[in-house]
């Protein structure tokens, strides 16, 4: 079996009640990137990849579009298999994971058709058919996103994050504390997310001023050496986010005891092939870890979901989607959070089907 054709295609997905609001980034609409890749056999798999914005991560949508242009006219006629597909993307293209993501969760969506297996089940089997799920606040202030905060201990979300950053750090500790005093005793985890946003200092402070409150203290400030410098003093636990970019990294800040967990993303470390060996890593050092992605609709949904279904529960911090904060679907059921868990998608592959109209004439097109 061989890829015969490559479609990717532009699609805009605006944010409900927008702007999404984060320590460094402030968002109203999110552009994503849909590929298609039709193989020789006749069989379609479908990914997605769907940067927020362009100041979130070293990754932006016409970015993905130009790397699947230098990639696009070498993957025709390569095979679809995850691991050597990777390996041909990468002999054509240096970095950009994200955009190779795409076409890594379309072949991954392509092998489960092709065996009739579900991705969960091509990725090692299914540990949870409901997979709990989580929400992430917007910042904001105390009384408003304690409101949110209940409303979704009431939903039965089983963890919440409260986006904090950016500001003065007097705020995020008065949120945190309005949050604790609405969930306290419900049984609901809880993390406390800088996005990169708090100087040492500030994580320092909230960590001092909040010893009472049982939270994860993700990602807060912006490298890694921040991040070494205040692991011994913090009274949290720390998760790596944004700056788990590789399993290199990943590798190399789990040997050296700097993070308790990850917050991973799967188009960020380059799809759900780099995201198993992810998981693998993780379970041998017996770190909690999320499954998740910046953004993006149904198919990024999807493939969050089939990996998340895979973790050890004990281990699951949840898959977070995109799908509370954007209008629509793509599949006619969708995939979609109910009581706080996400149910796994059935049937052959990623088990969504794109109405391809919505999307338009492709922007490019291979083979």
């Amino acid at each position: 079996m061989k890829i015969k054709e490559l479609h990717v295609y532009a699609h805009d997905l605006p944010v409900k009640n927008g702007p999404y609001k984060m320590a460094n980034a402030k968002v109203y609409s999110l552009d994503t990137t849909l590929v298609k890749i039709v193989t020789d056999t006749g069989l379609v798999g479908w990914g997605e990849t769907c940067p927020v914005g362009s100041t979130y991560a070293p990754a932006h949508a016409k970015g993905a579009r130009a790397a699947l242009e230098e990639m696009g006219p070498g993957l025709i006629g390569a095979s679809p298999h995850p691991l050597s597909l990777r390996r041909k993307m990468d002999s054509l293209l240096n970095g950009h994971r994200y955009a190779k993501a795409a076409v890594d969760i379309a072949a991954h969506d392509i092998m489960g058709k092709a065996t009739g297996l579900r991705v969960a089940e091509l990725l090692g089997g299914v540990a949870q058919e409901s997979v709990p799920s989580y929400y992430a606040t917007g910042v904001g202030e105390p009384d408003e996103i304690a409101r949110i905060a209940a409303e979704k201990v009431a939903e039965g979300y089983p963890r919440l994050q409260i986006k904090i950053g950016g500001r003065p750090v007097e705020i995020d500790i008065a949120v945190l504390r309005k949050v604790w005093d609405v969930i306290k005793g419900k049984g609901v985890r809880l993390a406390a997310d800088g996005n990169r946003g708090l100087p040492t200092r500030d994580a320092l402070r909230l960590s001092r001023e909040c010893q009472d409150i049982p939270f994860i203290l993700e990602q807060p400030c912006n490298t890694i050496e921040e991040l070494a410098a205040i692991r011994g003093q913090v009274h949290h636990g720390i998760y790596l986010d944004e700056m788990g970019e590789d399993l290199a990294t990943v590798v190399r800040v789990a040997g050296q005891g700097l993070v308790d967990g990850f917050g991973m993303k799967v188009t960020r470390i380059g799809g759900l092939q780099q995201m198993a060996a992810f998981r693998d890593i993780c379970e041998a050092r017996s770190l909690p870890h999320t499954c998740d992605d910046a953004w993006g609709g149904d198919i990024i949904a999807a493939a969050c979901t089939h990996i998340g279904a895979t973790v050890q529960p004990r281990l699951n911090e949840g898959v977070w989607l995109a799908a509370p904060y954007i209008e629509g679907n793509y599949d006619r059921s969708g995939v979609n959070i109910v009581g706080g868990h996400i149910k796994l998608p059935e049937g052959p592959g990623l088990g969504v089907e794109p109405e391809e109209g919505m999307f338009g004439k492709p922007v490019l097109a291979f083979g």
